[in-house]
């Protein structure tokens, strides 16, 4: 997708972050963006702020977990604009705990935002993207997709490498098969400067607390130390996003060294036998590549 001026852009977690940033970049850039979040009040104003700086968005409140919503915004996007050419999945949510403390229902909050509000939104959504002429999709995953070694993140670790499972095989199949001109790019960022770690805020009443736990603080104070020192703003990585769209890449990394690095510390794992560290034992594990 050579530009993204006159296209339609759906980008969910878009009242914050890296989704706010997101939708700022693309509506800068031209695009009419449809704005998705679970935070009603914070969605109309994150509207209203692109509104005033001549952007063209309309805010729909959608909960990722619920596919009814994501069809609710699905039809709200064409019956508003008449085509979808661009979708984000960026919302996210990050509840963890030791795993024997970890309830179902917290699993089943986090897997429900992170993963099948992403595989949701690509099924719901990829019959009008290959409507198009072209398209792109882009779905946000994790450094922690391709890492171990996050003592609590249980559910945000394993949603993310189902993420990064879903869109590797996606991009391969449109690719080869059935509509190569629907780009796929796979976002994974490492520290950025977001609310992920007070993602708490918006856990349903039914999920239990999960930032009581010593452990869980510990290594979230490591993370907000690290994020303080080497994080990435959403800006940076919205200005990323939108080169992924316009140049087809498939890899979006926001710290492409340490990420490469995490990964081939799985390899060790198995080549070797020589296990991954923890945050709290691999101090600068967010370092960026320029640092």
């Amino acid at each position: 997708m050579k530009t993204v001026t006159g296209r339609v852009a759906v980008v969910s977690g878009a009242a914050s972050g890296i989704g706010r940033a997101t939708a700022d970049r693309l509506a800068a850039a031209g695009a009419k963006v449809v704005m998705a979040d679970v935070e009603a009040s914070a969605l109309a104003t994150a509207v209203d702020e692109v509104r005033a700086t001549g952007g063209e968005a309309i805010g729909v409140r959608t909960d990722v977990s619920r596919v009814e919503d994501i069809e609710t915004l699905a039809r709200r996007t064409l019956d508003e604009y008449g085509a979808v050419h661009i979708l984000c999945n960026i919302a996210g949510v990050e509840g963890g705990a030791p795993f024997g403390e970890l309830s179902r229902r917290t699993w089943e909050w986090v897997m429900g935002v992170n993963f099948w509000g992403t595989l949701d939104a690509c099924r719901v959504f990829l019959p009008h993207l290959i409507a198009q002429d072209e398209a792109h999709i882009v779905n946000c995953a994790s450094m922690a997709g391709f890492a171990t070694g996050l003592p609590t993140f249980h559910p945000y670790v394993s949603s993310k490498f189902a993420v990064v499972g879903m869109t590797e095989n996606l991009e391969v199949e449109l690719r080869t098969t059935t509509a190569p001109h629907v780009g796929v790019s796979l976002l994974s960022p490492g520290l950025v400067k977001t609310n992920m770690n007070k993602s708490e805020r918006n856990r349903p009443t039914d999920v239990p607390a999960t930032d009581t736990q010593d452990l869980r603080r510990q290594v979230h104070a490591t993370i907000d130390e690290q994020t303080e020192k080497f994080g990435v703003t959403p800006d940076h990585v919205a200005d990323l996003v939108l080169a992924g769209i316009t140049e087809n890449r498939f890899h979006i990394l926001t710290h492409p060294e340490q990420t490469i690095a995490a990964f081939r510390s799985r390899l060790a794992w198995m080549e070797n036998g020589t296990p991954p560290r923890s945050p709290a034992d691999a101090p600068d594990v967010g370092a960026p590549a320029s640092s």
